[in-house]
């Protein structure tokens, strides 16, 4: 429906009212007129809102019937959810922001409208999509926030480090999970955690969101178990992603020493390679060739370590993506702005960012080796992949669970700036849980290296 002049933007057929979208222009006006009246209104001031957000019923996929934000209808009259408004007071310039719609909309929910369909129906001066915004404003974290990130950084390292002193064989995931949360509250003041805090020992450890309603954590962390605990705390909305893992005793065995420390060897070549201008998706299959030259050397896999980058072998191990932005949501805006298109590749089709790297970036970088029993299973029974496995040696990691070393890192002008520190490397480990008392304090040495 057509929205300027008199025409309706509102009208739902045969005798119903027609709504014209003078209605919120003139809104409008009245608004930037009351606001200019009131005293100590600075100049060039702007009115920004929000709309209503789709929501719905509970987890599944069936929408509550949607009614737009009442302050927002009244200033733009948009049906749409998930949008945003603004108005330059001074000039009464309108702007629109509306969601960039993924392809998949036009098959399941209908036409995907360009923007000038809004700029026309809504008789707005600017249309934009919210991901422009997002990527504008937040993607680049000031020295102030960077100050917030380090703060939840620190926090959350000392409670993973406390961890890390008191588990044990015997001790149920949730117990730790409790330790963690009650550390950063307790210590931090951090009342919330950044998501659902995973604490996967044993095979569970290669489940990659484990911690969820149906497996909430709750097994009996045993002597042999590795540990997967990724957990974070948030400060003032401002979040932590970070993953340790570590034997229940402490102690390694040889195979768990060799997944570790292949995983860790990627970790650091990614942190050693970044840099402002460095594609992500590089970094992703940086990550991924180191992994399968140390799997090759373990003996899991073998043949030509670029013929099986051709076929995507590194995703067998590595289902998901290297890592992603990092802010006021774990997982932050920004990662795809317009024109950006994801890689349509295993492993890196899961990538949360596709963007170039830029200095004030906050990443995750979180490398993982995993043995998930129905990825293998897939990748035995391909004709591409199986080739190059070595199933008298896989078999032996069936159920070892997996590995995943996640740091957060701010982007530098020439490098990276690593904001987490927790024991990294197996001598470090070992030596820290060797130890049990929990008041002594740790600083590995991981973070003094220049990257």
């Amino acid at each position: 429906m057509a929205a300027a002049g008199g025409k309706a933007v509102y009208w739902m057929g045969k005798d119903t009212l027609q709504v014209s979208a003078a209605l919120f222009a003139e809104n409008r006006r009245r608004l930037c007129a009351g606001l200019k009246g009131r005293q100590g209104l600075q100049p060039k001031s702007l009115v920004l809102l929000q709309g209503g957000e789709q929501k719905q019923r509970y987890c599944t996929d069936t929408d509550i019937l949607f009614r737009q934000e009442s302050f927002f209808h009244w200033t733009f009259g948009v049906t749409e959810a998930d949008c945003y408004g603004a108005v330059d007071v001074d000039t009464g310039k309108s702007l629109l922001f509306v969601p960039k719609l993924p392809e998949s909309y036009a098959t399941w929910m209908g036409e995907i409208y360009p923007k000038e369909h809004f700029k026309e129906k809504y008789a707005v001066d600017e249309v934009h999509y919210t991901s422009d915004v997002s990527c504008l404003v937040r993607l680049i974290k000031t020295d102030m926030e960077l100050e917030v990130l380090r703060y939840t950084n620190r926090i959350s390292s000392e409670a993973h480090k406390e961890v890390m002193k008191t588990v044990k064989p015997g001790h149920k995931e949730y117990e730790m999970e409790s330790l963690f949360s009650h550390y950063c509250y307790s210590r931090g003041g951090m009342r919330h955690t950044s998501y659902t805090c995973i604490c996967g020992s044993g095979n569970n450890s290669s489940v990659l969101h484990y911690g969820h309603a149906g497996a909430p954590n709750d097994k009996t962390i045993e002597d042999g178990d590795m540990c997967l605990f990724d957990m974070g705390g948030e400060y003032y909305c401002y979040t932590s992603d970070i993953t340790c893992s570590f034997p229940a005793n402490g102690k390694f065995t040889p195979d768990q020493k060799a997944i570790y420390e292949a995983v860790l060897k990627s970790s650091r070549a990614v942190m050693a390679a970044i840099k402002p201008g460095v594609k992500w998706t590089d970094m992703h299959r940086l990550a991924d060739r180191v992994h399968l030259e140390e799997l090759v050397k373990i003996g899991i896999v073998h043949g030509n370590v670029e013929d099986m980058l051709k076929v995507h072998l590194g995703s067998v191990f590595m289902p998901h993506g290297l890592g992603h932005l990092l802010g006021i949501d774990t997982h932050d805006v920004g990662g795809y702005p317009e024109g950006t298109e994801r890689v349509d590749e295993p492993g890196l089709k899961s990538l949360r960012m596709g963007r170039v790297v830029l200095k004030g970036m906050v990443l995750t970088v979180e490398p993982g080796i995993y043995f998930i029993n129905h990825v293998l299973d897939k990748a035995l029974a391909s004709q591409e992949q199986c080739g190059f496995i070595n199933n008298d040696v896989l078999a032996r990691f069936r159920g070892f669970g997996g590995v995943r070393i996640e740091d957060d890192i701010a982007v530098t002008e020439d490098g990276m700036e690593l904001l987490t520190c927790v024991p990294r490397t197996v001598e470090e480990i070992e030596a820290f849980m060797a130890d049990r008392s929990p008041e002594k304090s740790f600083s590995p040495a991981v973070s003094s290296e220049k990257f």
